[in-house]
């Protein structure tokens, strides 16, 4: 009896364990293109879109978008992804 639920406690762990490193992560990526003072909302909507993103913040003077994000639901290349379907390519700021 103690074998099996010791068994079944370290399969319930190794099947949890990808879940427990899962989180909310805040990024900064630099955005290209923006020239207008509408070109911050399309990025924060085109960003805003991507599943298991909780908010988008861009600057139009720094030309940079502050994401944060469920990284068990998406990653940074599929944000960035988003943004540069939109026609504003985005990457990773140093330091981020």
């Amino acid at each position: 009896m103690k074998t099996t639920l010791s068994a079944f406690a370290l399969i319930a762990s190794l099947t949890t364990a990808p879940a427990a490193f899962a989180g909310e992560r805040t990024i900064t990526l630099a955005v290209d293109n923006m020239t207008c003072a509408s070109c911050p909302y399309i990025v924060r909507t085109s960003m805003a879109a991507v599943p298991g993103v909780s908010n988008v913040a861009v600057s139009f003077k720094a030309k940079t978008a502050t994401v944060t994000f469920d990284d068990a639901k998406t990653t940074s290349d599929a944000i960035a992804a988003a943004s540069m379907n939109a026609g504003y390519p985005a990457h990773l700021r140093e330091g981020s």
